[in-house]
This record gives structure tokens, C-alpha cells and sequence, in this order.
């Protein structure tokens, strides 16, 4: 009897070395067999109980081990995800910080609505402020120029005066922006105070802005509400005008402008009219390398003008809704003409007419590489097609100029925004 109880005892105490031996290889431990010495005519069952591991203390050991370790695991688990993370916004970074600027989106006349340009939503780079800076600059020097020209015409001491200040303000921050350039080119130490030569050449042309504007004020005060032209320097998706009313419903329509413009490829959107339900009811556009184009309802007429030299020219599109039937005139002579441009569908209501830009939903959707570029004046609309010997007469000032009885071009009839400004403006002295 003592011995098959000694052999039971053997055989747990053997059984409970597997079970340790087991456990410690799950957690790639290194397992050793402990010997103890256990007196004479003391019973082996017991001592073999007494120096062992108890079966609840054992699970419970075991299982806090594996907890630990599957701990341990999921932390090393979360530090390689955070490591991946990282790695992947540094790489995005460089890879942003070295990147050029994007090239304009090549493509045809339209695109999806909805799709458009923003300013001021991510970081500018020294490239980008750089490019905005020249922008700027180019504005400025245009705007100069139209002072001059006034000055000319008026004799005017101070407009000359104020005229030299503001091309010397000029001259000077052309200066900084190339120095800007070489620090750029050569890598020099002189980038690390980038933000604060920043921060002095936008407040420079702050006060530049506003000096200009004060003059532009004190002209606007002494001409007529009707003479002037609206001038659009840079091609850009938040210069533009807006027409404080709405067309009415219209069967037939004449429409002119006189346009002066150089830009290329294609002088841009000089007017776009917007519905509810229908962004083009009414667009003259030319973009890219097309021809300019009339839509009527999104259907297109391609018209035989030539306008991007630089040079004042008088435009003119009739239309009546009957068999869809237009005319081109450019400087008083008819130059095209065609018909089934959207027959039957008269021009819609309750829209809105932009000067400048081109909307792709009601009020907005600009992209600045459909913006007009150039000046824009004596834009009229009616609701009937005009003679040729009238627009003859609008072209060459043979007689009173009418005016038009839907849209007339006044001063007062016009909201500006982005920095598009207005200039004095005589049709008929542009002809002498």
C-alpha cells in the first residue's frame, strides 16, 4: 500500500515538473528541475505537495504571465503602427516641401460642377508667395500705368507726383522679391528670417494699395457714372464684377462690350449669366487655344473673333430665340453669323450676370484659368437685335450712343471684388 502511494506521489510530482517545464517554453523561458531534500520517513506525497506550486496559485501565475505578455504585445504593436505614421507624414512633407508648383489643369471648356480653385487654404511656400508677390507687383504696375495715362490727359501736378512715389515703392519691393529669389536659388542663411521679410513687404504693399486707391478715389469723383472701364490684371478666381440686377425673359438680345486684351492662350470670360438649373444660359468665353464661343443654354456657337492684341475692339452678338439665328460684328462689321443656337429657349430670369469670370454653379464655381484678363467697357444688353447701322454707329461713335434698355453701363449698377479696378474711360477718344 505505501509503495503505490509512493508512486502515485512520484507520478503527480513528475506530472507538475511537465506542467511547469510546459508553461515556461510557452513564454520562451529557460526551464530547470529544482531537487529538494525530503527526510527519511517523511511521506513524498506531501513533501512533493508542500514544495510545489499550488494548482490555483499555478493558473493564476500562468494566466498573469500570458496578460503581461499579450500587453506587451499590443504596446509594441501600437509603437510600430505610431513609427509607420510617422515615417509616412515626414516622407509627405519632404516630399512637399521640395515639390514645384502645380501646372494649370489642361482640359476642355467645362468641368464638373462644384469643382473649384481656392485661396488661402493651405501653407504658401517661398515659391508660391514668391509667385504671388510678382502677381501683385504686375497689378500694380498696370494700375501706374492707367495714372499716367490720366495724368497726360488731365495735366495733373499731384497725380504725377503721387506717380513717382508709388513706381519708386514699386522699384523697391521689385528689389526685395529678387533678392528673395537668389537667397532662394543660392540657399543663403537669410531664409531663416523669411517670415519677417515677409511680414515687412506685405505691409510695404498694404500702404501701396491704399495710396493707389485714394487716387483711384479722387478720379472716380470727377468723371461721369457712364464713363469708365473695368480693368482685370491677373487671371485669377476671385477678381471679378457683379450686376446688382437680374435679366428678364428675353426672346432676342443684343449684346456689346469694348474689349482690350492680350492674354494667352485665350482672353478668358469677359461675361457669364447663371441660372437655377443651368450655370450656362448665357456665357462668352474664349479659353485655351478654342475660339470664343457664345452659349445660349449649353449650346455653343463658335464666333470669328480676334481680339487678343493688345488693342480696344468693339463686339457685338445678336440673337433671336426664333431658329436660334446670331450675328458677329467686331468694330462695326459683321464677321460671322449662324443660326440653331438653342432655337425656342428664351433667355431665363431671376439669374445672376458676372462681369470677369465664368460660373460653373449660380454665383460661383470660378476657375481662374477661364478669368478674363484685359479691360472690359461699354457693356450693354437688349432685348432685341440691333440693326447694322446701329452697331456700326456704337463702333465707330457716328452718333448719340444708345444705350441698352436691359443693361446699361453705369458705375452704379456694379459690385467689384478682389482687386478689379475702374478707370476713365472715352470710347470715342480710343479712336483718335
Amino acid at each position: 500500500m505505501q509503495a503505490t502511494k509512493n508512486g502515485i506521489c512520484w507520478r503527480l510530482f513528475l506530472f507538475s515538473c511537465l506542467f511547469l517545464e510546459s508553461s515556461c517554453q510557452d513564454f520562451g523561458g529557460q526551464t530547470q528541475f529544482i531537487c529538494t531534500s525530503v527526510p527519511k520517513d517523511m511521506d513524498i506525497c506531501a513533501a512533493t505537495l508542500q514544495n510545489s506550486v499550488p494548482g490555483e496559485d499555478l493558473k493564476t501565475t500562468v494566466m498573469q504571465l500570458r496578460e503581461t505578455v499579450l500587453q506587451q504585445k499590443e504596446t509594441i504593436m501600437n509603437q510600430k503602427e505610431t513609427i509607420r505614421e510617422l515615417t509616412s507624414k515626414l516622407a509627405r512633407c519632404e516630399s512637399q516641401s521640395g515639390a514645384e508648383p502645380g501646372d494649370a489643369r489642361p482640359g476642355g471648356r467645362r468641368k464638373d460642377a462644384g469643382t473649384k480653385n481656392t485661396m488661402g487654404d493651405v501653407s504658401r511656400g517661398p515659391a508660391d508667395t514668391l509667385t504671388q508677390l510678382s502677381q501683385t507687383l504686375q497689378s500694380l504696375k498696370q494700375r501706374l500705368e492707367n495714372l499716367e495715362q490720366f495724368s497726360r490727359s488731365n495735366n495733373s501736378v499731384q497725380a504725377n507726383s503721387l506717380k513717382d512715389l508709388l513706381q519708386s515703392k514699386i522699384d523697391d519691393l521689385e528689389k526685395q522679391v529678387l533678392s528673395r529669389v537668389n537667397s532662394i536659388e543660392e540657399g543663403k542663411p537669410g531664409l531663416r528670417n523669411e517670415t519677417e521679410q515677409r511680414g515687412r513687404v506685405e505691409s510695404t504693399l498694404t500702404s501701396l494699395h491704399q495710396r493707389i486707391t485714394d487716387l483711384e478715389k479722387g478720379q472716380r469723383e470727377n468723371r461721369p457714372l457712364d464713363k469708365f472701364q473695368l480693368t482685370f490684371p491677373l487671371r485669377t478666381n476671385y477678381m471679378y464684377a457683379k450686376v446688382k440686377k437680374s435679366l428678364p425673359e428675353m426672346y432676342a438680345l443684343t449684346v456689346c462690350m469694348w474689349l482690350k486684351s492680350n492674354a494667352s492662350p485665350g482672353v478668358g470670360t469677359p461675361f457669364s449669366y447663371a441660372v437655377p438649373g443651368q450655370a450656362n444660359e448665357l456665357v462668352l468665353i474664349e479659353w485655351g487655344n478654342n475660339p470664343m464661343e457664345i452659349l445660349i443654354n449649353d449650346k455653343v456657337a463658335k464666333l470669328p473673333f480676334l481680339i487678343n492684341d493688345g488693342k480696344w475692339h468693339h463686339i457685338c452678338v445678336t440673337w433671336t430665340t426664333r431658329d436660334g439665328v446670331w450675328e458677329a460684328f467686331q468694330d462695326g462689321v459683321k464677321r460671322g453669323s449662324g443660326e440653331n443656337l438653342a432655337p425656342y429657349h428664351p433667355i431665363k430670369p431671376q439669374g445672376l450676370l458676372i462681369l470677369g469670370q465664368e460660373q460653373d454653379t449660380l454665383g460661383g464655381g470660378f476657375d481662374a484659368t477661364q478669368a478674363f484678363v484685359g479691360d472690359l467697357a461699354n457693356f450693354h444688353i437688349w432685348d432685341r437685335k440691333l440693326s447694322v447701322g446701329e452697331i456700326y454707329n456704337l463702333a465707330t461713335c457716328s452718333s448719340k450712343a444708345q444705350v441698352g434698355n436691359v443693361f446699361a453701363w453705369m458705375e452704379t449698377s456694379l459690385d467689384i471684388y478682389g482687386g478689379a479696378s475702374k478707370w476713365t474711360f472715352e470710347a470715342c477718344r480710343q479712336l483718335n
